[in-house]
C-alpha cells in the first residue's frame, strides 16, 4: 500500500471517529421546567450558571440552575427537527 493512500486512509478514519463524537445535551430548567436541546454546555469559572445556544430557537440562554442530561443523536434530532 502506498503512503499516499494510507494517509488517505487516515484522515478519512479521523474525520469519521470526529463525527461519531458529536454530544448533544438535554437542559431542563427547575425553576420553569422549560427543556432545551444543545450540541454545546459552557460552565464559567464561577461554576454556578450554564450557557448554551439553544438547538430550537437559537438563542444564547445562561441559568443560574439546571438539570444537564446528554441524550442520543436520534433524541436530538427528534426533538429539535434537525
Amino acid at each position: 500500500m502506498k503512503v499516499g493512500t494510507i494517509a488517505t486512509w487516515a484522515a478519512i478514519a479521523t474525520v469519521v471517529f470526529i463525527a461519531g463524537c458529536a454530544s448533544y445535551y438535554k437542559v431542563t430548567d427547575p425553576s420553569s421546567g422549560r427543556t432545551f436541546y444543545t450540541e454545546k454546555v459552557d460552565r464559567p469559572k464561577d461554576q454556578t450558571t450554564i450557557m448554551f445556544k439553544d438547538a430550537k430557537t437559537g438563542a444564547e440562554v445562561t441559568l443560574p440552575s439546571s438539570e444537564v442530561l446528554e441524550i442520543s443523536s436520534d433524541e436530538y434530532k427528534k426533538a429539535t427537527g434537525k
